[in-house]
């Protein structure tokens, strides 16, 4: 099987996110039939190659997010046209996911010095809660990891997070006739929105600066009655230099609503430049600088686990009509995460050797 028709099978089954069940079983099928001893919990895949540590984990994901408007064509049924798929999920993230399970075919008929663990995953779009969260401690011991979505194959060293805020605004309610003796709380939550919008937080190197955004407003009842409560929702894509719970606190004391934090599971992550996962990805890559993703992804479950999220596609396709990858891109991202492999543990043995 090549990695077209590999990726063409995988993106005409849907998986959208919670609903993975048929790719899981395609992707558990495929990998046994090529000798790996495969491991199975809910629609999470994993397998291992090689033998002993360091262990190395290589994961992406199999669940898309649901087709937006102004698909061209079925996004399942799709065919490779002038060296381009388009389909949901080409880019985000079954290119990865191909590439990945290429990888490690060529990868077992001459295994490392060391174990990879490879795994794909389920609901990454929705939260992870049945994915990374559910299979993550049956992975058994991880030393370092490659996160594998569409970063155009440069290597990211960091990774925003997501602080999910709610904020509620209470006045006291009265009729629009007598508005001197009541509090409009639409008010005040519009003070607080203006203040959160002139709010910058300390940049980070890699990924800038973080403003809350107001995502969501619901208040009032009648058109002639003051409302007496007034709630919005604020996102914050966070940056590894700030906490969460200390810019909770922060943001609190600043506005005259009450501010409840509703998630913070997704926490900023970067790694270390000099680290051994770093340096090989940068290495084969051939790029000459590291880079910072304003996305999301699995990573924000690693805890402390050194890692770089990277991948072939571009993710200023993802969640879009008609999101492509090449097949230029797929070939080298297979390519990568062969090198990669092989320059992260030959970085081990040149240790021991040292």
């Amino acid at each position: 099987m090549t990695p077209e028709t590999l990726l063409q099978r995988l993106v005409s089954i849907p998986s959208l996110s919670g609903d993975e069940s048929a790719v899981a079983t395609f992707v558990a099928d495929i990998a046994a039939s090529w000798g790996f001893r495969v491991h199975r919990r809910l629609n999470n895949v994993w397998f291992e190659v090689g033998t002993g540590s360091p262990r190395l984990l290589l994961v992406s994901h199999l669940d898309t997010v649901k087709p937006c408007a102004g698909w061209l064509e079925d996004p399942w049924q799709t065919d490779w046209q002038n060296g381009v798929l388009a389909g949901l999920g080409a880019n985000d993230a079954k290119g990865c996911v191909a590439a990945l399970l290429m990888a490690a075919r060529s990868l077992s008929a001459e295994p490392p010095d060391g174990t990879l663990v490879f795994a794909f995953t389920a609901e990454e779009e929705t939260g992870g809660a049945q994915g990374m969260g559910e299979v993550l401690s049956r992975l058994g011991s991880l030393d370092v990891a490659f996160v594998g979505e569409p970063t155009a194959l440069e290597p990211c060293i960091a990774q925003r997070g997501m602080l999910i805020l709610g904020c509620t605004a209470r006045g006291e309610s009265g009729h629009v006739a007598h508005a001197r003796l009541a509090e409009n709380a639409i008010h005040k939550a519009a003070r607080d929105i203006s203040r959160l919008a002139g709010m910058v937080f300390e940049p980070d190197e890699r990924l800038g600066s973080t403003q809350p955004q107001v995502t969501l407003i619901q208040g009032g009842l009648a058109r002639n009655q003051v409302p007496d409560v007034c709630e919005f929702s604020v996102d914050l894509r966070t940056t590894p230099n700030l906490d969460h719970a200390a810019l909770s606190e922060r943001i609190a004391r600043e506005l005259e609503s009450e501010v409840k934090v509703i998630s913070t599971r997704y926490v900023p992550k970067a790694t270390a430049p000099q680290s051994a996962i770093a340096q090989a990805a940068l290495l084969a890559s051939g790029r000459k600088a590291f880079v910072g993703s304003a996305t999301t992804s699995d990573w924000a479950f690693l805890g402390d686990l050194p890692a770089i999220k990277i991948g072939p596609g571009d993710t200023h396709r993802s969640h879009r009509a008609d999101e492509f990858i090449t097949r230029e891109e797929l070939h080298a991202g297979v390519a990568f995460y062969q090198r990669a492999a092989h320059l992260y543990f030959a970085q081990k043995e040149a240790r021991c050797g040292a």
